[in-house]
């Protein structure tokens, strides 16, 4: 098998060649997924002349199963449930409530770490182009689109380097357009297309972040979300390892 990226910035510039019809767009945002999906974002964003900010998606882990998850939270105030496994596994809703506290404490820890002060970018009405590194099973991706929907974006897009041919078609039901770079039918996991897929560090995201705001511009400013939305049913969520 052989790599097509050398690494995520290069995944970033081939990915900008598939989504040229975007570029000088003026109400273009660029959300990175962090931490991996922020250099393919950024790229993109310079490509494209668009701003960059990041959404965060936290995995909801069943209490003593913590590789199982029985939903998500992500920027924006959205929750997400699996109806099947929160029934089938009878998780009482005291114990849902602290795991997502939980979560919920280490989202707003890592929203601040990233963005600041910096407020929420107004979602409403633009063209937002979702960026990850790659998408296998889509859980995270998924959560993301939702959040982003209750935003009201004119146009929602996913855009990745390279995804499982099935999660990039089920995931055109949930959003406007989905780019997809490539789709081997032997996909196997993310970090076998590329050649560097080193763990990208905070310290990096937060560097990617300042240069874009300096050489692109800030995001226009909206007030974050604070009433929580719980949405029954989707799909569960995973942490980015397992996008």
């Amino acid at each position: 098998m052989s790599r097509i990226f050398r690494d995520r910035y290069d995944a970033g510039r081939q990915l900008a060649e598939h989504l040229t019809s975007y570029a000088n767009d003026p109400t273009l945002l660029a959300l990175g997924l962090p931490r991996g999906g922020v250099p393919v974002a950024f790229e993109v964003a310079r490509a494209l002349h668009a701003p960059l900010d990041v959404l965060l998606v936290r995995k909801l882990g069943v209490p003593g199963q913590q590789e199982l998850a029985m939903g998500a939270i992500a920027s924006g105030g959205v929750r997400i449930l699996n109806e099947a496994v929160v029934t089938g596994l009878q998780i009482p809703p005291a114990r849902i409530e602290e795991v997502a506290a939980h979560e919920q404490a280490e989202l707003a820890r890592r929203e601040h770490q990233f963005r600041d002060a910096r407020p929420w970018p107004d979602l409403h009405g633009r063209t937002v182009m979702l960026i990850d590194d790659g998408l296998a099973t889509g859980a995270t991706m998924h959560a993301a689109a939702i959040a982003v929907r209750r935003q009201e974006p004119a146009r929602l897009i996913v855009a990745v380097p390279v995804a499982a041919p099935e999660t990039c078609a089920a995931l055109r039901a949930v959003v406007d357009e989905i780019v997809c770079a490539i789709t081997p039918e032997r996909f196997h996991a993310v970090g076998l297309w590329y050649d560097d897929f080193g763990q990208t560090t905070d310290d990096k995201v937060r560097e990617l972040l300042a240069r874009a705001a300096h050489e692109l511009g800030p995001p226009v400013a909206g007030s974050p979300a604070t009433q929580v939305k719980t949405i029954v049913g989707q799909p569960q969520a995973a942490e980015e390892a397992s996008r």
